[in-house]
């Protein structure tokens, strides 16, 4: 089964959905990269999966913060750390060792990350990769799993979708 797709998003309650979609297939030690420009749909796809996993308080991007943690409990009824980074302004990679966020890539979390490429070399391993692109209506998202864990999630969200 190929775990790579693409799908159109016609609009925020489409990227919304998608999320919310992803959050029913997601399970703990999981790192996800978002790429996309600025005003791409990164955010909003973290709010729904946020909402589909019930959570329902305000969700906004870390820009300045550089993460955004939010503890729940996934569909699984299993306990979650979700952890959001946006280092769109991360520009060290000492911070990244002084910050202590290698932490927070732990068997017990999903951690979102947009703008990854800002951080390569310290990152872990992703397991999918989320790709947006602007069109003319709405966005694409192109979708790819580069572990066994990422596929495993991959298979799951395409058969709640019927991808």
């Amino acid at each position: 089964m190929d775990n790579n797709f693409t799908l159109d998003l016609a609009d925020e309650a489409a990227t919304l959905a998608f999320g919310s979609a992803l959050a029913h297939a997601i399970e703990p030690n999981l790192t996800i990269f978002l790429h996309g420009d600025l005003g791409a749909g990164k955010t909003t796809l973290v709010r729904g999966l946020l909402r589909g996993l019930g959570y329902v308080g305000k969700v906004k991007s870390p820009t300045y913060t550089l993460v955004e943690p939010y503890e729940m409990l996934n569909s699984h009824a299993a306990q979650l750390n979700l952890y959001h980074f946006d280092l769109y302004r991360f520009n060290d990679d000492e911070e990244w060792e002084a910050s202590g966020f290698r932490d927070f890539f732990n068997p017990s979390s999903v951690c979102l990350i947009e703008w990854p490429e800002k951080a390569e070399r310290v990152l872990p391993e992703r397991d999918i990769q989320i790709s947006f692109n602007i069109k003319d209506v709405g966005r694409s998202v192109s979708v790819s799993a580069h572990t066994q864990r990422g596929q495993q999630c991959i298979q799951r969200f395409k058969l709640k979708l019927n991808v």
